[in-house]
C-alpha cells in the first residue's frame, strides 16, 4: 500500500483538546504503554472523523494494525460522546437566545438487512435522522441522538422532547413544514402553493425561509466531518459518532 502525507482542516487546539482527554483516559486506566502516544492517537481519530479515512488507510499511515485503529477510534469516540450536552444542558444556552432554528437531517448509511425502519421516503435513501438546533447566526448548539431514517422530523422532535423543552424555555423556534402542527413556540411557514397564498403570507414565508437557511449552516457544520456523510458502521454506533463530533465542535470552535 502506498502511504502519503495529508493535512487536516482543523486547528491545533482541536488536536490538543482531544490529546488531553485521551491522556487523562490513559491515566485513569493506568495504561503503561501503547503503540502510539496520546497525541498520535488523537491525530489518527481526527483523520478518521474529519476525512473519513478507513481503518486500513489509517493502519498503513500510522504503522499499527487495523484492530488497533478500531480500538483507538472507539475509545476516543466514547470519551468525546460522554461529554456531549444533553437537551437539558443545551436549553441553558438556548434560553439566552432571541430565537433558535430547528432542522432535521438524514445521515446516509449502507443498506442493511432490516432496511425498512431506516429508509427515508423524503430523502429516498437509507439513513439515520438527527435533529439539530442552531442559534440566530446558524451556529450549531445541539444535536440529538440518531433515530432510524423512517422517523419523520416532527415525530423525532417529539421523541427527543425538543418541542416541550423549547416551550418551557419560552424561546421562539423557526422550523420548516416538516414540523407542521408542532405547537409550542415552533413557527412554521404557511402551507399551500405560492400563487395561492396572499401577499402577506408570501412575505412571511420568504422571511421565514431566509431565517431557516441559517439552520442549514448547522447541518453543514456536522457534515464537514466526512465520517457522517456516508456511515458504514453499525447503526448502534452512530449516536456516539454524532455526539463525539458535537463535543469537538462545541469545545474547539472559535
Amino acid at each position: 500500500m502506498l502511504v502519503y502525507r495529508s493535512g487536516l482542516d482543523l486547528s491545533s487546539s482541536t488536536l490538543r483538546f482531544l490529546s488531553r482527554l485521551l491522556a487523562a483516559r490513559r491515566l485513569e486506566l493506568g495504561t503503561r504503554w501503547r503503540r502510539l502516544p496520546a497525541d498520535r492517537q488523537a491525530l489518527l481519530v481526527l483523520a478518521h472523523l474529519r476525512c473519513g479515512h478507513t481503518y486500513a488507510q489509517l493502519a498503513a499511515g500510522f504503522g499499527v494494525g487495523t484492530s488497533t485503529v478500531g480500538r483507538y477510534v472507539a475509545e476516543a469516540v466514547d470519551v468525546l460522546a460522554a461529554l456531549a450536552p444533553d437537551l437539558t444542558t443545551a436549553m441553558q444556552t438556548v434560553s439566552g437566545k432571541a430565537f433558535v432554528i430547528l432542522d432535521g437531517t438524514l445521515l446516509p448509511i449502507d443498506r442493511i438487512a432490516a432496511a425498512r425502519p431506516y429508509y427515508s421516503g423524503k430523502h429516498k435513501k437509507h439513513g439515520m435522522n438527527v435533529q439539530v438546533i442552531a442559534d440566530p447566526f446558524g451556529r450549531l448548539l445541539w444535536a440529538s441522538t440518531a433515530l432510524p431514517g423512517a422517523v419523520h422530523d416532527i415525530r423525532a422532535a417529539r421523541i427527543h422532547g425538543i418541542i416541550d423543552a423549547l416551550a418551557d424555555a419560552g424561546v421562539p423556534c423557526w422550523a420548516d413544514k416538516a414540523y407542521q402542527g408542532a405547537g409550542g413556540t415552533v413557527r412554521v411557514p404557511f402551507r399551500g402553493r405560492w400563487e395561492k397564498l396572499s401577499a402577506g403570507q408570501q412575505a412571511v414565508n420568504s422571511s421565514h425561509a431566509q431565517i431557516r437557511a441559517l439552520g442549514e449552516q448547522a447541518v453543514a457544520t456536522l457534515k464537514t466531518w466526512r465520517i457522517l456523510r456516508k456511515l458504514r458502521c453499525s447503526t448502534t454506533r452512530i449516536t456516539a459518532l454524532v455526539q463525539a463530533v458535537l463535543t469537538l465542535h462545541l469545545n474547539t470552535s472559535g
